[in-house]
């Protein structure tokens, strides 16, 4: 940067005659011009201007570094532009990973939208159910579901994913429905190891209330969770998004639904909120868009 601040320096310099004029042009001072135009003398291990109190003129070696340090300035401002227009039109291939069972009922769906509307990006989407490390597995964007996020972590919240205790009319026939949320501490509660794998967090008039459940079955993938409750074995805590249909369609019962379990926060977590690229960008502000409340709760089955 200092060699480019020392080529404008030395053409100013050359174009007005005087290393005095080109410091006033540039706003800085005499002897610091001085400076910077030494420096590129000391670049080209040449003197490039023969300097007199009344007259500056370009020795040969100046002559030779004058067209040098145009292009110099020039490639420059052609940097500059790519920034400035890379700003302008998403471009650009954005690395994304998220839960498989997230990723098929929700994500997929908005990614293609998104991708219609910018033919000048392109996503490769990673689905796995861990937390990755973005820096070294080479990941621009992960979604991920929790109220637990690591304070560390740079991220913006796109919206909330609201739960349902969910059971087939098969487990209800056979094991009676529970009439209070109490209750499910005496049925078969099947769940997911990343969140309510031990209790379940409910919001009421009176405060929140944990109930503790058990089962005999838990997992790491969400999806499964869904199969295991549509077989019949038990009650599970399901996200709206990935039962709408089963509820619509009666293979599932939504159990309490006056009561309001604690919605889980959605969210974009990134590598760095500096110089982001344009795609990456476009595509956070695509999703929170996209990722409301409205568009992620199941209709009601009449």
């Amino acid at each position: 940067m200092d060699r480019i601040i020392a080529a404008k320096v030395f053409l100013e310099a050359v174009k007005r005659s005087s290393i005095s004029g080109a410091a006033e042009h540039l706003g800085m001072s005499r002897a610091m011009a001085s400076r910077y135009v030494g420096s590129i003398e000391e670049w080209a291990q040449a003197r490039l201007l023969h300097r007199t109190t009344r007259k500056l003129s370009l020795t040969p070696a100046g002559e030779l570094t004058l067209p040098i340090c145009e292009e110099l300035i020039r490639l420059s401002e052609t940097v500059s532009a790519v920034g400035t227009a890379s700003h302008c039109t998403p471009k650009g291939l954005v690395r994304v990973t998220a839960s498989s069972i997230f990723a098929e009922h929700c994500l997929t769906d908005i990614l293609m939208k998104f991708l219609q509307l910018n033919p000048q990006v392109s996503v490769d989407l990673q689905v796995v159910d861990r937390m990755t490390n973005l820096a070294q597995d080479g990941i621009d964007l992960a979604i991920r579901v929790t109220n637990d996020l690591d304070p560390t972590l740079i991220a913006t919240r796109l919206g909330s994913v609201h739960s349902y205790i969910c059971a087939s009319p098969e487990y209800l026939g056979r094991c009676g429905t529970p009439d209070a949320i109490e209750d499910l501490t005496a049925h078969n509660c099947l769940t997911y190891a990343h969140f309510g794998r031990s209790e379940w967090k409910f919001k009421q008039a009176t405060g929140t209330v944990l109930v503790p459940v058990t089962g005999s079955f838990t997992t790491n993938e969400a999806a499964i969770v869904v199969r295991a409750a549509l077989s019949g074995t038990g009650i599970a805590m399901l996200p709206g998004f990935a039962v709408a249909q089963e509820i619509a369609d009666g293979r599932l019962v939504r159990l309490f639904p006056d009561t309001k379990l604690s919605p889980l926060g959605i969210h974009a977590v990134y590598l760095s909120r500096h110089r982001m690229p344009s795609a990456l960008k476009a595509l956070i502000a695509f999703l929170k868009t996209a990722l409301n409340d409205e568009g992620l709760t199941p209709p009601e089955r009449d």
